[in-house]
């Protein structure tokens, strides 16, 4: 797949670490001049050593902070033909006892970030009729999760978003997809219970959480042309056999 994204640019936010991180390397290596976001400080070092345009370090879930790492983006790129909304936060609270905060949290983080980051983009693809969205999303948002109802509610939400704005926008060239992986071996699921994960592991067909690197992939796809050029409005999962649609 060298080659692939050759000519085309991406911002991929989450590029700080786990899947966010692999797809900006696997975009970068099969062509892309990419820009790395995340709110750890660290991705402008990472975009420095990755050979990356720029790292930028922004607030997903801030208005303000989304709209000028749109602009800075655009500003080095030239122009976003593909942006990868790959942040997010993931605790775990049952719903009896879960603070308000921590529900309005993981949705702004999770959800409403999404909508912010694809509202800053369309101006251009609608402008030049082209470009990919591509947001990850979560199995859980299919299936639920014993202790995650609000990190699956809002991952739902990105699915149910996805929907909505590929049938807004496909028509004027601009395709909208979303990935839903399983779980996966990254820093998001340290504040999770070891025995969540050991019970999720248990009722894996794979018998094993997923790789980054093992995602990324289904990101080059959407992102790629043609092998893309059909996808609009779907949901990839890279889940090791949790949910089987």
């Amino acid at each position: 797949m060298t080659g692939v994204l050759n000519g085309r640019t991406a911002l991929v936010t989450g590029a700080a670490s786990g899947i966010g991180l692999a797809i900006a390397r696997l975009f970068a290596a099969s062509g892309a001049e990419v820009v790395g976001a995340d709110r750890d400080a660290r991705v402008a070092a990472l975009a420095a050593e990755e050979g990356w345009r720029a790292g930028i370090v922004f607030d997903a879930a801030d208005e303000q902070s989304v709209a000028a790492a749109v602009a800075d983006a655009e500003s080095r790129l030239g122009r976003i033909d593909i942006l990868v909304a790959s942040h997010g936060v993931l605790t775990e609270s049952p719903v009896a006892a879960m603070p308000l905060g921590r529900w309005e949290e993981t949705l702004r983080i999770d959800l409403t970030s999404v909508f912010l980051l694809a509202r800053a983009v369309l101006p251009g693809m609608l402008a030049r009729q082209d470009g990919r969205i591509i947001a990850v999303s979560s199995q859980l948002a299919m299936k639920g999760g014993d202790g995650l109802a609000h990190y699956a509610a809002a991952k739902a939400g990105v699915i149910a978003f996805v929907k909505s704005l590929a049938l807004e926008v496909s028509a004027q060239g601009v395709l909208v997809n979303a990935i839903a992986p399983g779980p996966i071996e990254t820093p998001l699921v340290d504040g999770i219970s070891e025995e969540w994960k050991a019970a999720k592991r248990a009722e894996l067909p794979l018998g094993r959480f997923g790789r980054p690197e093992e995602v990324a992939p289904a990101a080059l796809l959407l992102a790629s042309d043609p092998g893309g050029n059909l996808f609009v409005g779907q949901t990839l999962g890279p889940n090791s056999g949790d949910v089987m649609p």
